[in-house]
């Protein structure tokens, strides 16, 4: 397959390294002004978990553009999700018929984040890796399993094609039945956590803060009305945030899921992006359906 990444991001990066190890050819697309800024490489250190836990350092050739053409057999866009509709633009004048896979955070409704694309030749899906580049390197990495949307109606042969890509480079997929309330649910606990980064900082400083993911489970429990004011359901990881008690979530989160040396962990500790954006705009809601966000709002506040 000619694959085309909307952007030379984290996870563009490493995802266009496997499938070109999986013999896809992979370009990126970059704004005007970018290519010569980033470059014909990216210096990579990471780790690729499809087959155990690998460690990859090299110096990678990448593809960049800064225009767009229509002759790709799959067009995969990630990116911040404030750039999403600027993208999404962009390709309903030159994607043609290739399909387009929306690998992204998403807080709006599904069928206007990507308008004027049509939904009919656009499948929704999530990455499980993460990390940061700074100064042309790129530390982070990937899981083996990666999030993708069943098809719905009409979208059997463009879900088929995008699960075939991701199979053919060795990752599992876990299929998502409502993947719009699967990216409400995930959006509002990215907003949960970032609240903390506020708070704390940076990433690497929320995974070394004592009161961090005791916090981010008391922040989720400001947010589920949000989610449900919205039509979404609270799903089981929100439930699980908003469930247990604060103390024990915080034990959890550092001895289990981001426990030292994990790969999650790692992730983190590379993002060097800036937090908030998630914060306000689960605040903006908030204020729309008259919620009041204590926690959510002071840290956001506290940050102007």
């Amino acid at each position: 397959m000619r694959i085309l990444f909307f952007g030379r991001g984290v996870i563009s990066t490493q995802y266009a390294w496997a499938f070109e190890q999986a013999g896809h050819t992979v370009e990126f697309y970059v704004r005007k002004g970018r290519k010569e800024t980033f470059g014909s490489s990216i210096e990579l250190e990471m780790w690729d978990a499809r087959r155990g836990k690998k460690f990859i350092k090299e110096s990678w050739n990448v593809k960049l553009h800064e225009e767009l053409s229509p002759n790709y057999d799959l067009i995969i866009v990630s990116v911040n999700t404030e750039q999403l509709p600027v993208a999404a633009q962009l390709l309903s004048t030159v994607a043609g018929t290739a399909p387009v896979l929306i690998f992204n955070n998403i807080w709006q409704d599904l069928k206007s984040s990507i308008s004027p694309l049509s939904m009919n030749n656009v499948v929704f899906g999530f990455p499980a890796g993460g990390g940061g580049i700074a100064d042309n390197r790129l530390r982070g990495g990937f899981l083996k399993m990666i999030f993708l949307e069943k098809p719905r109606a009409g979208t059997e042969h463009i879900n088929n094609k995008v699960k075939e890509c991701f199979e053919s480079a060795h990752f599992n997929i876990s299929w998502v039945k409502d993947m719009q309330n699967w990216l409400w649910n995930h959006f509002a606990m990215n907003a949960a956590m970032e609240t903390e980064v506020l708070r704390c900082g940076s990433f690497p400083a929320l995974m070394n803060d004592r009161d961090s993911f005791v916090n981010v489970g008391k922040n989720m429990r400001e947010i589920i009305p949000v989610l449900k004011a919205r039509g979404a359901k609270p799903g089981a990881i929100s439930l699980l945030l908003t469930k247990i008690p604060p103390v024990l979530l915080g034990i959890l989160f550092k001895k289990v899921i981001y426990a030292t040396g994990s790969l999650p962990r790692l992730f983190v500790e590379y993002n060097n992006s800036k937090a908030g954006f998630a914060v306000l705009e689960v605040v903006r809601e908030a204020q729309k359906a008259g919620i009041p966000l204590p926690r959510l709002t002071v840290a956001f506040e506290n940050t102007e």
